[in-house]
């Protein structure tokens, strides 16, 4: 086998990988909606990053793992961080949207990256990346359309703006991806950012912690494996192939979104969700399209 043809074998393993990492993180989002519309955001958030850590450490210690170099701790802490003030917005966001909203609004995390790259990182955005990102927001706009017609009332409206503030943080998120998992290996990059948001969620925990009732251990518990596991997937698939190529994975969760929505909360994906989606959707691969990925500087990892 030539080495273009390894490539691409390696590249469609990372494929599948991914995609099965997003169906697990799917299928969890579903467990954190039921989790949040019962004990609330933060308290869904603390008790699964709490059990996914814990589960972590068994692992990383269990190996006797070496501890994690300073320039590799600090981009663990920067995702950790970030993810924690994301996962709160979009959870909070998911409790009051439904499902499939909610990861059409998400899907516009590429397009606020092209904007963020050129104020962090000078890039120059073509004329082609700005209209697919007029296209992408037009496609937001398409979803409220829907959502006000459906009357969905003011939850809704605020749990949308959440979400998409949400997606901008992810925005960033998804620079700082690929660098940590070119820096360290799927079960520390599981661990750490485990650990990392329980920390940060129980810094208020004397405010707004809750023990979690018995009947709610079971979601609880399920969730952490799923985000431990899907978490540990994408950073392998994302280590072994470049993100432009794995991008497209991510607008698998707009499916599964759907269908779990709709199996178990019984919610009915409206005809402008679809559009929206879909608008965003050919906005980001219009804007992923533009050029080679660019490659990351090696002292600052961006």
């Amino acid at each position: 086998m030539t080495g273009e043809a390894l490539k691409q074998t390696s590249t469609a393993v990372a494929f599948g990988v991914a995609s099965l990492g997003i169906a697990a993180f799917s299928v969890m989002d579903a467990l954190m909606k039921g989790l949040s519309l019962d004990i609330g955001a933060y308290n869904a958030l603390l008790w699964r990053t709490l059990a996914g850590a814990l589960i972590g450490a068994a692992f990383f210690f269990g190996r006797r793992s070496l501890w994690p170099r300073r320039e590799v701790m600090k981009v663990h802490l920067l995702r950790g961080i970030l993810s924690s003030l994301m996962a709160i917005l979009f959870f909070w966001g998911l409790a009051r949207v439904p499902m499939a909203q909610a990861i059409a609004l998400a899907f516009v995390a590429p397009l606020i990256a092209l904007y963020l790259a050129a104020i962090l990182l000078h890039e120059k955005i073509e004329r082609r990346a700005i209209l697919a990102s007029l296209l992408g927001f037009a496609g937001v706009i398409v979803i409220f359309t829907g959502q006000a017609e459906a009357d969905l009332g003011p939850d809704a409206f605020r749990g949308s703006i959440a979400i998409l503030a949400s997606a901008g943080l992810y925005a960033y998120n998804i620079i700082l991806m690929r660098r940590q998992a070119q820096l360290a290996g799927p079960m520390e990059v599981a661990f750490f950012m485990s650990l990392i948001m329980t920390i940060c969620f129980l810094l208020v925990a004397p405010f707004l912690a809750e023990l979690p009732a018995a009947e709610h251990v079971p979601s609880i518990a399920a969730a952490a494996v799923l985000a431990f596991g899907s978490l540990m997937l994408l950073s392998w698939a994302y280590a072994r192939a470049e993100a432009q190529h794995l991008a497209p994975v991510e607008y698998t969760s707009f499916i599964w979104a759907a269908v779990l929505g709709f199996i178990f909360f019984n919610e009915r994906v409206l005809t402008l969700t679809l559009v929206g989606a879909a608008m965003i959707i050919v906005a980001c691969l219009i804007a992923a399209s533009r050029r080679p990925a660019r490659v990351a500087d090696p002292e600052t990892g961006l």
